[in-house]
């Protein structure tokens, strides 16, 4: 940046602090891991709900066994679509051979919505309990408690988008057609006492073009794709270390996977502590935020590209490593970001910065934005720094005034220390393929439009400008 652009940007943020905006408008694993649609809303407390389709005999169950026995530590429940077949009249069941069980009608799927809507809101449900040799529910119905996690397994959990829309992961178990087959034939023959010719008529008839019309179809919708079914034990490890990490984090991590928030250890609890006591002095102020500040950084710089890199040690050995991303640069919300310069600075050495101000002109709500960014921006990845995420106003205004500029949104990492659930909600929906980090989630936003419990007017506690 030139010497005057610096000193104008200096002059209008000199007598200001601008942060009280007004509020704005609120793979799959092939193991193919496919970043996944938007994430339905879920709030603090409610069951991380998992959906787990496929063919018949696909291996749903062992899946589900596999990923429940591995999720020991925390309550949860298998919720089986097969319990929710409807009743057959008197004339199907005189018929039943030509009855098509693997058709979406033959469920009751507004029973099962029902069912899912209170199991996330912590409701006891009765399951109904089908009885498949009278096709026909019987009593008692299935109790099941609210718990952390809730499977629901069934051939088409996928193919009705207001079930999907209950799900925080999509898991679709990919077996090939003939061992599909093979086990269907040994389980009917010799678990159901059916002859083979029987086994096979059904197949043909309904089993295969329902799987071709309705199943299949639904596997676009999946997050994760397991290919071999239960005996991917590398799929189930990796499915239930994601579980234990989402179980972990703030709900709004649920709603929003480009949203990263720093694991909360005694070390990051008592520096936050001590920064938003107000009576902490500025020099201790100063030192804390300082620590958080460069926590988040190096978080930051763990979501950048990386390339392998083999060296040679200074004893001859060969070490197989990965070469740091080289086209980066910082871009400053002035004031407050400026504050995160250093850090970046200190873990990027010669990184460019940038500087972006954003300016309230009168009372109609109207603003000016004033920025001096490096030429060739749009061929950089960004970090955004600004250590408070209010009402997400301001950082709107920033992240469209980057993409005007040519850089990609994917490229686009938002550092902040904390943010207001407003301001995630305003910053992703908006831009879904930025990254936000940040070291921890508030409460909300005052009347006021601040942050609390906040830290105060960061800027002016940093830089020693506040009004005491």
């Amino acid at each position: 940046m030139g010497s005057e652009s610096n000193e104008h940007l200096q002059q209008i943020s000199a007598g200001s602090h601008f942060s009280g905006f007004n509020l704005v408008d609120l793979q799959p694993i092939n193991l193919e891991m496919e970043p996944s649609a938007t994430f339905p809303e879920n709030t603090h407390g409610q069951p991380f709900i998992i959906g787990v389709a496929g063919g018949a005999a696909s291996g749903k169950t062992t899946v589900c066994d596999l990923i429940i026995k591995q999720l020991c530590d925390h309550r949860v429940v298998l919720v089986n679509q097969d319990s929710f077949y409807h009743d057959l009249s008197e004339e199907e069941l005189a018929h039943v051979s030509e009855y098509n069980f693997d058709h979406p009608d033959a469920f009751d799927t507004e029973q099962l919505l029902a069912c899912m809507k209170n199991l996330k809101h912590g409701k006891v449900v009765d399951i109904p309990n089908y009885d498949f040799k009278t096709h026909r529910r019987v009593l008692p119905a299935r109790k099941v408690n609210p718990s952390d996690v809730i499977i629901l397994e069934g051939i088409l959990v996928f193919h009705d988008t207001r079930v999907r829309g209950f799900m925080n992961m999509k898991i679709f178990v990919d077996t090939d057609a003939d061992v599909r087959l093979a086990r269907r034939i040994q389980c009917d023959t010799v678990v159901k006492g059916r002859d083979i010719k029987t086994v096979l008529d059904q197949y043909s008839k309904f089993v295969k073009p329902a799987f071709e019309d309705f199943i299949l179809p639904t596997k676009k919708y999946a997050d994760v794709i397991i290919p071999h079914g239960g005996d991917n034990h590398v799929a189930i490890d990796l499915i239930v270390r994601h579980i234990h990490t989402k179980l972990g984090q703030h709900s709004l991590c649920k709603i929003y996977p480009n949203l990263y928030v720093l694991q909360s250890t005694f070390q990051i609890r008592g520096m936050h502590t001590l920064v938003r006591d107000a009576s902490t002095r500025k020099h201790d102020f100063i030192f804390y935020a300082d620590r958080l500040i460069r926590l988040v950084v190096e978080h930051g710089l763990g979501h950048l590209p990386f390339k392998e890199k083999q060296v040679i040690t200074p004893i001859g050995s060969v070490y197989t490593g990965v070469e740091f991303c080289k086209r980066l640069c910082g871009i400053s919300v002035i004031r407050s970001g400026e504050s995160m310069e250093n850090a970046l600075r200190a873990c990027c050495k010669g990184i460019k910065i940038g500087k972006i101000l954003i300016h309230r002109e009168g009372d109609n709500g109207q603003q000016l934005i004033y920025h001096n960014l490096p030429k060739d921006i749009s061929d950089r990845h960004v970090f955004l720094l600004d250590p408070i995420l209010g009402t997400g106003n301001s950082a709107v205004q920033a992240i469209s005034l980057l993409i005007s500029k040519g850089v990609q949104e994917a490229k686009i990492i938002f550092l902040n220390l904390i943010s207001a659930p407003q301001g995630v909600h305003a910053v992703c929906k908006r831009f879904p393929r930025i990254k936000i980090v940040t070291s921890e989630i508030e409460s909300g936003l005052n009347e006021e439009f601040r942050v609390f419990p906040g830290m105060g007017e960061f800027g002016d506690r940093y830089f020693g400008t506040d009004q005491d």
